[in-house]
């Protein structure tokens, strides 16, 4: 059974930085693209931050320089490092393979910026 289980989230203000870490199971983690998500209330998903299995990463532009993706393959985990955060950051933020695939969605976690 696939799971993958996002924390990290919580309230900050603009500027203050926070750490998205995403735990798999039930997959072979070390050989799959993974990538970031965030859906912000009534918008559609968008695509965040990707990885490659062997490390290349990749950013959306509102947030290149400011955030960083990041794997450890030994303990199947996913991480999203989240830095000069925006009030535009606001969302839920997801991780799934890349492309994703509808049976790997989480519940997400929730990030709150307030100016």
């Amino acid at each position: 059974q696939v799971q993958l289980v996002e924390s990290g989230g919580g309230s900050v203000q603009a500027g203050e930085s926070l750490r998205l870490s995403c735990s798999a199971s039930g997959i072979i983690f070390s050989i799959m693209d993974m990538g970031w998500y965030r859906q912000a209330s009534g918008k559609q998903r968008e695509l965040v931050a990707i990885i490659t299995n062997d490390g290349r990463t990749n950013y959306a532009d509102s947030v290149r320089g400011r955030f960083t993706i990041s794997r450890d393959n030994a303990k199947n985990t996913l991480y999203l490092q989240m830095n000069s955060l925006k009030p535009e950051d606001t969302a839920v933020y997801y991780c799934n393979r890349n492309p994703p695939s509808s049976v790997y969605w989480g519940q997400g976690t929730q990030v709150a910026v307030s100016s």
